[in-house]
């Protein structure tokens, strides 16, 4: 009989279709062809013509392709092969600065790197053997460093195809360039009417509206956005309304001529009619929100746009009322109902504002609201909010690099980028943020010779420890402990104790994975007497105290480390903080199994691997998944535990070696090795490890939690060093990385099976 097909999943970042796609079948066929034809396409045209909803459509039919259902026996279709690992969105639009092009692009593929391994190797890395098709939206203000980086990844990554959509080509070897046109008739009414409809559900098409609206539909060249801009109107005036003011305007700027305009005119036309359509008190608004980069929401807009001509209280009706004009978008996000202006809409009030001359203003009310918004979610972090904050700053990335970049365009006001750098520290640190942070920190800090005063000596200081910190975890240790001996310094000098404990703090975390555990505890030991004398209680305190536990543990003192590992456990709940809970997790399942309480470690591992994942912290969800493979053949399933192992190898590649260059860091790897390797022999082992390669993160994730299936097979006990034999065994074991344990390992340093699996 024959099997029933499978549908297949394929990985990827596309946005949903919230509105539906509307014509353009044959430009989509055509999109077809040209990537069956070219590893390189880019949809070029005037700004509103509809280049980004078209890739989209086409990526989404590349998706759906390559996702489709398999047979029982049967190969799969070509697109299928093409596109195996995904297709990829990076929006572009928002990057201004070249530094973070590459960074975007790592993001947008889900790439979490902690290393300082320049980003484009690691690019080149993760595509080198994958079969994707990434999407490129909006590169035309850095037009020249996107066309460096595309060429060097196809060159390559044999795998890879691009699908470009911007203002002008790439201009690169190979490339195949296609213009869009304008929607025809029949497509552009139809998509007026559509839009219309969904705005106003009694509106329709009729034979005596019909030639008004195939009139306007001209009038507009047939732009999707000028289109879309109408249809907002159509809710409010009749046809023959809209298209008496759209005449006028074009007489306003063409002269007089009602002939074949240029389409970046006519696009123009639509959206300066629009605003001549708009109150004065929505055209303010307009201007101002320009200000925005991507998202914002209700208060960020009050804020920073209200004023005596725009009372703070008609904001939100004002933004309905943009809203209705299709001026502004509503978008449902993880961090609430957000609000996002079109590019071209955007870029034309920014326009309007420069000329009000109220554009410096602005910009700077912009920064204070996202330094605010910063300094309120460093605190809300130790606190049951903290997954929210996580998504916030995540949705408000774009602005608060905008933030960050107004800082630093004064050289008088550096100061307030360094604290909003330094403020940061959770999201870079806690979220898989290192890369970017240490770019701000850097840029913050880079030539300052803490000559700015007194009085901000402060943000200085919690910039130089949030660097140390962030280049510890990149595996920098020079850099870490210049930053950091710079803040002690100038914490003695300036007085301030609590710098000071951060620096020392940040020392000892340095000491646990340099191996000198002696060092180690009395560094952590004495930040943690700092912290209480200045009576400083956050996640930062806490993971000190986790630190401290690991330090104590392999010196041999396991009460003591448990001791502080259940206090930390207990604050963390009574205060819902979760970030820091995980690593306490961690060390209490490292316990746990070292005591052969393998359903005890397994309860703890799975919801260290959960915390992890939410907050994207791929070092703790690289040692958790390593540990709980350890655990897994503990249990008696030598085949999953090959699994996990396997999938956890790729993860390395974005934590680095560098900073786990112990000796002992692989012990829970050897560990399992060993003995899945044993008990499967080591052609069964090796499969399953490939397999496990094979697994996205998610999927590695949801496979961690759901736990193997039954029927384990015996292993017998793990060996377990007794008395001082153990002790001993413990007081040399070094550590993984702040915040985890290791797993007792019975090579020496520098064994040859120590070596880096990724």
């Amino acid at each position: 009989m024959r099997q029933r097909p499978i549908p297949r999943r394929t990985p990827g970042n596309l946005p949903s279709d919230l509105s539906g796609f509307v014509g353009r079948g044959g430009e989509l066929s055509e999109l077809e062809r040209l990537l069956d034809a070219s590893r390189l396409v880019t949809v070029t045209g005037a700004g509103g013509v509809g280049k980004t909803r078209l890739v989209l459509a086409a990526a989404r039919a590349a998706a759906d392709a390559a996702a489709g259902p398999v047979g029982a026996g049967e190969p799969p279709v070509p697109a299928q092969e093409r596109y195996c690992d995904g297709v990829w969105l990076a929006e572009l639009a928002s990057v201004r600065d070249p530094a973070l092009l590459e960074l975007t692009l790592a993001e947008a593929l889900g790439l979490t790197d902690h290393t300082t391994r320049p980003l484009r190797t690691v690019l080149a890395e993760h595509l080198a053997e994958r079969r994707l098709l990434l999407v490129l939206d909006g590169f035309e203000q850095l037009v020249d460093e996107s066309a460096d980086l595309v060429r060097d990844l196809l060159r390559r990554s044999p795998g890879l195809r691009v699908l470009a959509a911007g203002r002008r080509p790439l201009t690169l070897d190979g490339e195949l360039s296609w213009p869009l046109a304008p929607l025809d008739p029949e497509e552009a009414l139809a998509l007026l009417i559509e839009r219309t409809s969904a705005a106003d559900p009694a509106f329709a098409l009729t034979e005596s509206n019909r030639a008004v609206l195939a009139e306007l539909c001209a009038r507009l060249d047939g732009l999707p956005l000028a289109l879309e801009l109408a249809a907002g109107r159509l809710r409010t005036l009749s046809p023959e309304q809209v298209l008496s003011r759209l005449e006028d305007r074009f007489a306003l700027l063409t002269g007089g001529s009602r002939g074949a305009l240029p389409r970046h005119r006519a696009l123009r036309t639509a959206i300066g009619w629009s605003h001549e359509l708009c109150t004065a008190g929505e055209r303010l608004l307009w201007a101002r929100l320009s200000v925005f980069a991507g998202q914002f929401d209700l208060d960020a807009a009050e804020y920073v746009c209200a004023g005596p001509d725009l009372p703070v209280d008609s904001v939100l009706d004002l933004v309905g009322e943009l809203l209705g004009q299709s001026l502004l978008v509503r978008e449902e996000t993880a961090a609430g109902v957000r609000y996002r202006m079109l590019e071209s809409v955007r870029i034309y009030g920014a326009g309007w504002l420069e000329s009000l001359g109220d554009a410096r203003r602005l910009r700077r009310r912009h920064r204070d609201w996202y330094m605010g918004l910063a300094t309120w979610c460093e605190l809300d972090w130790f606190s049951p909010r903290q997954e929210e904050v996580a998504a916030l700053v995540e949705a408000e990335l774009p602005n608060l690099r905008l933030a960050l970049e107004c800082c630093l365009d004064e050289p008088e006001e550096t100061h307030l980028g360094q604290y909003l750098a330094g403020t940061l520290w959770f999201f870079w640190a806690g979220c898989g943020r290192l890369t970017e942070g240490r770019h701000w920190l850097d840029r913050t800090l880079e030539g300052d010779l803490g000559l700015a005063g007194a009085e901000y000596e402060s943000s200085r200081l919690k910039a130089l420890w949030v660097l140390g910190y962030v280049a510890a975890l990149q595996g920098d240790p020079v850099a870490s402990m210049s930053a950091l001996y710079e803040c002690r310094d100038g914490a003695v000098r300036s007085e301030n104790p609590v710098a000071g404990a951060y620096a020392v703090h940040r020392m000892g975390c340095l000491a646990l994975v340099s191996d000198d555990m002696p060092r180690a505890g009395e560094l952590l030991g004495s930040a943690l007497e700092r912290y209480r004398e200045a009576g400083e209680l956050n996640s930062n305190v806490l993971m000190c105290q986790v630190e401290l536990a690991m330090a104590l543990a392999f010196q041999g003192e396991l009460a003591g480390a448990l001791s502080l590992c259940r206090e930390v456990r207990d604050i963390c709940e009574e205060r819902g903080e979760r970030w820091t809970k995980a690593y306490a997790l961690y060390v209490l399942a490292y316990a746990a199994l070292d005591a052969g309480g393998t359903a005890e470690a397994r309860r703890l591992l799975a919801e260290c691997v959960a915390i992890n994942h939410t907050f994207r912290d791929l070092v703790g969800l690289v040692l958790a998944v390593e540990l709980l493979a350890l655990v897994t053949v503990a249990e008696g399933h030598p085949a999953e535990a090959a699994v996990l192992q396997g999938a956890a190898e790729p993860l390395w590649d974005g934590v680095g070696m560098r900073l786990f260059g112990s000796g002992y860091f692989n012990a829970p790897r050897l560990m399992c090795q060993e003995r899945a390797g044993e008990l499967l022999g080591a052609e069964r082992y090796a499969s399953c490890a490939r397999h496990g390669r094979t697994l996205p993160l998610d999927a590695l994730v949801e496979r961690a939690l759901r736990g193997p299936e039954p029927a384990p097979v015996p292993t017998g006990p793990l060996p377990r060093p007794r008395g001082a034999a153990e002790r001993a065994e413990r007081a040399e074991r070094p550590m993984a990385h702040p915040g985890a344990a290791g797993v007792k390992s019975r090579k020496p340093a520098g064994s040859p099976e120590g070596e880096p699996a990724g």
